[in-house]
């Protein structure tokens, strides 16, 4: 019997979407959105309740403080207005964790921010930054050979993210939301870009070339209207390819 690989399946919740319940049952961490692209005090409890229920793992998902474009786009600030904001998620994340006597995992950004900061070493400062002044070290979920994951190694422990169901560019970038096939809404397309990841650590890029990937943890977006149908059908299929979600 060969042994189990376990992986991690994470999505982003508490972002207003209708299948959060379908969801959480079949994951094993969320990140729930913290106020700054979308939520509050209210719609993270209801989210954390919902965790609980499911014995699912949870991360505070802070964005740029944005809710006119959900966090999706570049804004201009001050790092030290970045880092402020983020702190601020986080800590109002943190005191709903409290509330339920509830442990903060870990932390996952959104959106524009996720992407900047696995390329801009200020924007990846500014993170750090914010979540060392919270005084908690949750585990920083961060893109594989990015800038974010060079300056989180020694400060903050880290696990290497990648997507079931967004297509990936050469540089591991992920392919823009404004091009066609950003992202992958056919669960077997899903499915084997999971398997491809975890078992050959190698991904197929929107060019058709393979590039080398490892990751631990796999994120499916909540606001993806076929994510419980993908979820449904990979969570049946892992099994036969020695794989479990925990």
């Amino acid at each position: 019997m060969h042994n189990k690989i376990k992986i991690d399946i994470n999505a982003d919740l508490g972002e207003g979407m209708s299948n959060d319940a379908q969801i959480m049952p079949l994951i094993s961490s969320c990140n729930i959105a913290c106020g700054g692209h979308v939520g509050n005090e209210m719609t993270i409890l209801k989210s954390l309740k919902l965790a609980k229920k499911h014995n699912v793992k949870v991360g505070a998902h802070p964005s740029f403080p944005d809710k006119d474009n959900f966090g999706r786009a570049l804004i201009t600030m001050t790092k030290k207005e970045l880092t402020r904001s983020i702190y601020e998620q986080i800590m109002l994340f943190y005191n709903c964790c409290d509330q339920l006597k509830m442990k903060m995992h870990h932390v996952k950004l959104h959106g524009a921010l996720y992407n900047y900061a696995a390329k801009d070493a200020p924007t990846a400062d500014a993170v750090v930054e914010a979540i060392l002044e919270t005084g908690e070290r949750p585990v920083l979920y961060v893109p594989p050979n990015s800038v974010l994951a060079e300056k989180a190694k020694n400060l903050l422990p880290i696990k290497y993210e990648a997507f079931i169901d967004r297509a990936y560019n050469e540089d591991l970038s992920l392919v823009s939301r404004k091009e066609n096939g950003a992202l992958i809404q056919n669960k077997k397309i899903a499915l084997n870009q999971l398997l491809n990841i975890v078992i050959d650590q190698s991904v197929n890029t929107v060019i058709g070339v393979e590039v080398s990937l490892k990751a631990s943890t796999f994120c499916i977006h909540g606001d993806q209207k076929n994510a419980v149908e993908i979820l449904k059908f990979i969570i049946d299929d892992l099994p036969q390819n020695n794989i479990i979600v925990s």
